[in-house]
């Protein structure tokens, strides 16, 4: 099946890798000069390109970021679709509130509260709050950790709901570093895949970004 996307530029291409096709978008098809563009742009426009449809990403937004270097800036809102989102538990757990409630409603107004789920996939790394109760001992770091889980076992029980409720969501358990300072090889995925079968949800807006 083929990404959705208009395609006004004729920069979707075919990779065929063992059995299987993919779909992909060639900035080096693209009628204009990118070579001086940032890698971080060029990203950008790639998304751009995956995600037009004449509405939220039209073919005159991605002209406009193509054409933005060694041009003139000017002010316009872009929309932009990442592939996956890493939260940190304390603005995370208030946007899993969120989809919680917007489930309720949806299911007091008669509807499938299933449908509610992150558009993209996330992953929402908890991070530690210990209090240290116990010190100078040998078995101080698992009293501690015990304590820190029972504390929270509100919080925890909560998100492992969410992992099991929600499509698209990860909970990252407490580890020795926090989600700005770990290391993310364990559970990052370097490559993401998608089918054209999936159907945008209450929950599914874009990131809207200003150049």
């Amino acid at each position: 099946m083929k990404v959705p996307s208009l395609d006004s530029f004729k920069t979707r291409k075919v990779l065929s890798a063992g059995a299987h096709n993919y779909d992909y978008f060639s900035l080096s098809a693209l009628p204009f000069d990118l070579s001086k563009m940032p890698l971080s742009m060029k990203i950008f426009v790639e998304n751009l390109l995956r995600h037009e449809d004449g509405m939220v990403v039209k073919k005159a937004d991605i002209e406009a970021v193509a054409k933005t270097i060694g041009a003139k800036p000017v002010e316009r809102e872009v929309f932009f679709m990442p592939a996956r989102v890493v939260m940190q538990d304390f603005t995370g757990v208030p946007a899993v509130v969120d989809l919680a409630a917007m489930r309720d409603a949806i299911k007091n107004l008669g509807g499938d509260a299933n449908r509610i789920n992150p558009f993209q996939p996330v992953d929402l790394v908890i991070d530690h709050s210990v209090q240290v109760d116990f010190f100078g001992a040998s078995d101080a770091f698992e009293k501690n950790s015990e304590l820190e889980f029972t504390r929270n076992k509100e919080r925890y029980s909560f998100l492992k709901w969410g992992q099991k409720a929600f499509a698209n969501f990860r909970a990252v358990p407490p580890r020795p570093a926090s989600s700005t300072r770990s290391t993310s090889s364990t559970w990052r995925r370097s490559s993401g895949r998608r089918t054209a079968s999936r159907t945008p949800t209450p929950s599914s807006a874009p990131t809207a970004t200003r150049r």
